[in-house]
């Protein structure tokens, strides 16, 4: 599985980026995919998650502002991203992991490189 982050770059506070991750079909088809961020000094965190089955999962400090969806027309993964805030700073990665959706890192396989968002006030 081969996973690669594009879309991230630097916004201003209340601003707006789309992140995508394409895959095959089959990536998705039997793996839940995840989006995860990390900032300097902090552990990796889940921001978004969606399996097989369309079941999706928000961190709080995100939901109502992003969204997570997948293109089956285009095997790609995105995560939108509004309203966007200071503290959504961090490199942000894409992820695939077997079983039902999650947003613990440790259940993921498969990394991308990560892209960066920075967020300024």
């Amino acid at each position: 599985v081969q996973l690669v982050e594009s879309g991230g770059g630097s916004v201003q506070a209340g601003g707006s980026l789309r992140l995508s991750c394409p895959a095959s079909r089959y990536t998705y088809s039997r793996y839940c995919m995840g989006w995860f961020r990390q900032a300097p000094g902090n552990e990796r965190e889940g921001v978004a998650a969606i399996d097989s089955d369309g079941t999706r999962s928000y961190a709080g400090s995100v939901k109502g502002r992003f969204t997570i969806s997948i293109d089956s027309a285009k095997n790609t993964l995105y995560l939108q991203m509004n309203s966007l805030k200071p503290e959504d700073t961090a490199m942000y990665y894409c992820a695939a992991g077997k079983g039902v959706v999650t947003m613990s890192p440790h259940r993921y396989n498969y990394w991308g490189q990560g892209t960066q968002v920075t967020v300024s006030s």
